[in-house]
């Protein structure tokens, strides 16, 4: 399996955003709700991104978030007449149990057991999928990115936290909107103590260690001088820095193992990694592929690449699960037991 080539010319949409693959041939919302931003976009029926919005995200308030989609699709709407949408795909981070439609817990929106879904489908008068956001990252790069083409893989989305989607068979697993946690899959690095107990209350969760914000948080507390960002630890250890070496080394480690555990669970042909952190290129997967091979026996080894697609892939994401959704309402409904 070779994934997919960078976008070229004559598959881009305006705005720099690929044509995108939609099934169904009539226009969508897409909405990728963060906990600074969110971005709605209306893709017509041909697949081209029409336009993109984004303004800050209202938080900790149900009723206000719900206020704020509802307000965006109709504007998206009402300025493009002739691409009337026919569904709007949502994704937010946080638990989220895709069948119910329901939020069960996104701590940085402020929700919990909020039937966004439904509720957003009232205020718009069309129908609605939601989703967790690196579920429907990883969609994106499957359907059309680094992991296109394989039948089993993993997308890891590395940023303030650390989260993942899980394709078996060419299936996306959720479980029940629990699953995929992998920034709180508990990793012990030899000979390191955890930095911190994990919000979430674990003693050594991947994030603490490798997640783009946890290796600065993780040189802050090592050093006592605050960073901006991981790119800065990255850049200390490569000036010879021997706490910043020893932070991202740690955290290189950490992620190691959890691709490993994940080569022996699953046996992904492809771990596509996401996220600001997979911009450092080089610096990242060349010692990442190092310590894969030195944890990996007889296992088979996953061809490890960075994510196509970069701040995009929510809008990518959403636009494709409003498109599944139009693709389900248009199956004929079965009456009755199977002949």
């Amino acid at each position: 399996m070779i994934p997919a080539a960078p976008a070229t010319p004559a598959d881009q949409a305006p705005g720099g955003f690929p044509r995108l693959d939609l099934r169904a041939g009539r226009p969508v919302v897409a909405v990728d709700v963060g906990g600074t931003l969110t971005k709605t976009a209306l893709v017509d029926g041909d697949g081209e991104v029409l336009e993109v919005r984004s303004e800050p995200t209202v938080l900790r308030s149900a009723t206000g978030l719900l206020d704020q989609l509802g307000l965006a699709v109709a504007d998206l709407a009402a300025s493009h007449p002739a691409a009337r949408p026919a569904a709007v795909g949502v994704h937010v981070p946080g638990l989220v149990d895709d069948a119910r439609g329901t939020v069960l817990l996104a701590e940085n929106l402020g929700l919990r057991d909020v039937p966004l879904r439904d509720q957003l489908a009232a205020r718009t008068g069309l129908p609605v999928s939601l989703g967790n956001d690196a579920r429907g990252a990883g969609t994106a790069e499957f359907r059309m990115g680094a992991a296109r083409g394989a039948r089993t893989a993993v997308v890891i989305s590395i940023g303030t936290g650390i989260g993942a989607a899980v394709f078996v068979d060419g299936r996306l697993h959720d479980g029940d909107g629990f699953g995929c946690e992998l920034g709180h899959m508990p990793v012990l690095v030899p000979g390191r103590r955890a930095p911190v107990v994990c919000a979430c209350g674990g003693p050594s969760c991947l994030e603490q260690w490798a997640s783009a914000g946890g290796i600065a948080r993780s040189y802050t507390r090592l050093t006592g001088r605050p960073v901006r960002g991981s790119r800065e630890v990255f850049d200390a250890a490569r000036a010879g820095d021997e706490h910043a070496a020893r932070v991202v080394g740690d955290g290189l480690d950490a992620l190691a193992l959890a691709v490993a555990q994940l080569a022996t669970v699953l046996a992904p042909e492809v771990v596509v990694v996401a996220g600001g952190l997979s911009r450092a290129g080089a610096e990242l997967f060349d010692p990442l592929h190092e310590r894969l091979e030195q944890l990996l026996t007889f296992h088979r080894r996953p061809l490890l690449v960075p994510a196509r697609f970069g701040d995009g892939a929510g809008v990518i994401a959403s636009a494709l699960r409003a498109d599944e959704l139009l693709e389900v309402l248009a199956l004929p409904q079965q009456v009755g037991p199977p002949a």
